[in-house]
């Protein structure tokens, strides 16, 4: 069926708002909420593609409603590189037999609930020149790397919309990329900032009550540390010691289980070429919550990402 989406081409010609596929002139926006741990946390995923070409994949990681870590990727190069690509794609959910999407059997506008453990897709097509938006939510397993036409719902015709999907990530972000947090435990952030009064060198956990106390009270002067319950919860401190320029930070990217206990990924982000940061000696850290892992609980080598100036 991927085939059929990538063949797929129409004959419609016309060029004014009457006669144009609906979001021939427009974008394509498609969002997917993956429960986590049985909803105690999201994974977030925006996928925004517009008829210029241009697109974006945006990711949000989350723990008991708290942010934990977002990227944005965009695309790169010449945009009307993936024209042809979206026009194809428009023609396929407009017209084609088995994956029109404009069908009596899927609805535009319902609202599906999915409960605590299965994906919420919604798919939206913006046409420009009409000034409107169809909007198709369903239900569906896994997240945009691994989304599944299986079991797609509760409308029978929920698959196309999978499909769909499935079309266009592979035109844009790729079928073989996988997400910034795949396979992570969610996470949830309770402080971040480029400055510590505790001064670590290095990264570490907390497993206890005491001392979360103690260091939140070397971390910040205060006595009351944010809520973590830990019989059921950790605290991951990211830090990477001292830096000297304006604009370095550290994030924690993916808490993996994996066979001999837990493997923590930690990126340092510093300003990119070109880059005239300022002097100034500081501690970057960031500290979350997540759900409880095994231990040992070890930190992978820092990965290192370079941002934009100001970025």
């Amino acid at each position: 069926m991927i085939a059929v989406f990538g063949a797929a081409c129409g004959d419609d010609n016309g060029t004014g708002p009457d006669t144009l596929r609906f979001g021939l002139s427009g974008g394509i926006t498609i969002q997917l909420e993956t429960p986590l741990r049985f909803g105690a946390g999201t994974l977030f995923q925006r996928l925004e593609w517009q008829s210029s070409g241009a697109w974006s994949v945006y990711e949000r990681m989350s723990y008991r409603g708290l942010l934990g870590d977002e990227t944005l990727l965009r695309s790169s190069g010449e945009p009307f590189a993936f024209v042809a690509a979206y026009v194809r794609l428009i023609t396929t959910v407009s017209s084609v037999d088995g994956l029109e999407l404009f069908i009596p059997e899927l609805p535009i506008g319902i609202t599906a609930e999915c409960g605590p453990t299965r994906t919420r897709l919604t798919f939206s097509i913006m046409d420009l020149p009409r000034d409107s938006i169809a909007t198709w939510t369903q239900c569906g397993d896994g997240s945009l790397s691994e989304l599944r036409t299986l079991n797609a719902g509760p409308e029978p015709a929920a698959a196309r919309l999978v499909m769909a999907t499935l079309a266009a990530r592979d035109a844009t972000w790729g079928p073989a990329r996988l997400s910034e947090y795949h396979g992570s435990v969610p996470f949830g952030t309770l402080a971040r900032g480029e400055e510590t009064m505790a001064r670590p060198a290095a990264p570490f956990v907390v497993l206890d009550d005491a001392a979360w106390s103690a260091f939140w009270l070397d971390h910040s002067d205060s006595a009351e540390p944010p809520e973590v319950d830990f019989d059921r919860e950790m605290v991951i401190v990211a830090a990477v010691g001292q830096r000297e320029e304006a604009g370095d930070s550290v994030e924690v990217r993916r808490i993996l289980q994996v066979d001999n206990g837990t493997l923590t990924h930690l990126i340092e982000r510093v300003p990119g070429d070109f880059c005239s940061p300022v002097a100034r000696t500081h501690y970057p850290f960031h500290i979350v919550v997540s759900p409880a892992t095994p231990t040992p609980i070890r930190f992978a080598d820092i990965g290192l990402e370079f941002v934009s100036c100001g970025g």
